[in-house]
């Protein structure tokens, strides 16, 4: 699930799964951190969801994949579009 805030320049994009579902750890990976896996971790929220939220610029699209443990890539499925591969963001 993506949620979303708009400032005035940019975008705050918040990526939100079930805290089990899939087990271990996730980190959302895109042309916005250089594909770099790591870099922006899901964590838990008190209302039993782990989220990551990402300052974004404005009027922009982004590609991204969650990435968890195992090497288990995944898509949003309430991405804004997918690009073959890539679930696609646009803020």
């Amino acid at each position: 699930m993506l949620e979303r805030k708009q400032l005035k320049d940019r975008a705050q994009v918040t990526f939100v799964l079930p805290a089990d579902a899939p087990p271990g750890p996730v980190s959302v990976v895109g042309d916005f951190n250089s594909w770099q896996p790591g870099t922006h971790p899901l964590e838990p929220r008190p209302d039993g969801m782990r989220a990551v939220t990402i300052a974004l610029p404005a009027k922009s699209v982004h590609s991204f994949r969650y990435l968890a443990a195992g090497d288990y890539w995944f898509d949003e499925e309430q991405a804004d579009s997918h690009d073959g591969l890539n679930s696609r963001l646009h803020t």
